[in-house]
């Protein structure tokens, strides 16, 4: 594998890392509606500030995610839309599992 190659394996890499928990695909799927701030995330992945925010930092480090801060709150929004058309085909393959089974 080229040195090219090899830079963009671990890029894609890194990106999905950062979506492999739960809570983390949760934030990503809510924010494929608009953009929310971290009170908001906090309720819906029903954990406390800090775990929330931990996640979120990872997201945003790994480019998923982009923030804008407005008084005291900030909020977050997906980087890149098309997120939902991979949470759609990953679906498909589960609802395929599923099936099969």
């Amino acid at each position: 594998m080229n040195d090219k190659l090899l830079r963009r394996m671990v890029a894609r890499a890194e990106v999905i890392k950062a979506l492999s928990h739960p809570s983390r695909v949760l934030i990503a799927d809510s924010l494929s509606d608009g953009e929310l701030c971290v009170g908001e995330l906090t309720r819906r992945v029903g954990a406390d500030t800090s775990t929330v925010s931990k996640h979120l930092t990872i997201m945003k480090q790994a480019g998923l995610l982009q923030t804008d801060k407005r008084g005291l709150n900030i909020y977050y929004r997906l980087a890149c839309p098309c997120l939902g058309d991979f949470f759609r085909c990953v679906d498909s393959i589960s609802e395929t599992r599923r099936r099969a089974a």
